[in-house]
């Protein structure tokens, strides 16, 4: 019988991912791995875990993992900044969706005709959609940007705190004498107060006008990029063993980030713009991956 961790040791000798073939692993990871609803995107990942510092990536006949530097639960602003840079989870975002285009092998094409999962023309309308509106967050970056920040991100902040108010509420009436005195049903600590509290807080960033928000966003950029391009360009500065992921790369992403920082302070808020069109180019390349898949399902259905 053999663990996925049994195979880990390299991890802490400096390789910086180790690719374990699933039939190797017999027996199922533990309780102590936990599902990564987030993470830095990657080619062929079905579901991602996590133990620790330990971070492994599901694909359909390996299990990959690689040994981040700080564990998210317990460092989770050191965990963004050095294991997860703005700038690589961009990268990563475009590799992982051109990633999609190449031609699936004869026999996941036939699994996907026999599914049926998705149909070629439902794939064809929404990346069509998705490539119309790329190009008109590109054409109209503030009105998107308004949209987002001014109606979106309130609603969604607004609806959050109903939600946790109507959760605490219903679990407030399902309260009963014999379920209190067993623990069951119990209304959260403070589970109602901080659903109001989060409302407030949606309906009060309605009012927040459009500077104030670019403000509030070309700060936490610059401070994640700031930070990002530090603590990868000292460890770059100490060696290539210092950096097991990629030396250059490391590099590239740490002097890049740096030069973004210095010309905001130059160019306000180009930093936001950045972010804007970069989100415009996602959502293209997205529409594109559809719509060619859409495409290519379409001719192989004939």
């Amino acid at each position: 019988m053999s663990k996925l961790e049994d195979f880990l040791e390299p991890l802490s000798k400096g390789v910086w991912e180790v690719s374990v073939d699933k039939s190797e692993v017999t027996e199922p990871l533990g309780e102590d791995w936990e599902m990564s609803a987030i993470n830095v995107p990657t080619p062929g990942t079905i579901c991602s875990y996590r133990k620790g510092q330990y971070h492994v990536h599901e694909t359909k006949d390996q299990w990959k993992v690689h040994l981040d530097r700080y564990d998210p639960k317990k460092h989770p602003i050191l965990h963004l900044v050095d294991d997860a840079p703005l700038l690589l989870m961009i990268g990563d975002t475009f590799v992982t969706l051109f990633s999609t285009l190449k031609m699936k092998e004869k026999k996941d094409i036939e699994e996907t005709l026999k599914d049926q999962k998705q149909s070629w023309h439902f794939q064809v309308i929404a990346g069509i959609f998705m490539i119309l509106l790329g190009m008109y967050i590109f054409g109209d970056p503030i009105a998107t940007f308004s949209g987002v920040f001014n109606i979106g991100l309130p609603l969604i902040i607004a609806g959050f705190g109903i939600l946790v108010t109507a959760d605490g509420i219903r679990n407030l009436i399902k309260r009963k004498p014999e379920n209190v005195e067993n623990g069951i049903n119990q209304v959260k600590r403070g589970e109602i107060p901080w659903g109001v509290v989060i409302t407030a807080i949606g309906i009060w960033a309605m009012d927040l006008d459009l500077m104030t928000w670019m403000r509030i966003l070309t700060v936490i950029l610059m401070v994640w990029m700031f930070a990002s391009a530090i603590s990868l360009l000292i460890r770059v500065g100490k060696g290539r063993k210092a950096v097991p992921e990629g030396f250059v790369s490391r590099l590239i992403i740490g002097v890049i980030s740096l030069a973004f920082v210095i010309c905001t302070v130059y160019i306000p808020y180009s930093l936001v713009y950045f972010m804007i069109l970069t989100l415009s180019a996602i959502v293209f390349v997205i529409g594109l991956v559809l719509l060619v898949n859409g495409l290519r399902l379409r001719h192989f259905m004939k």
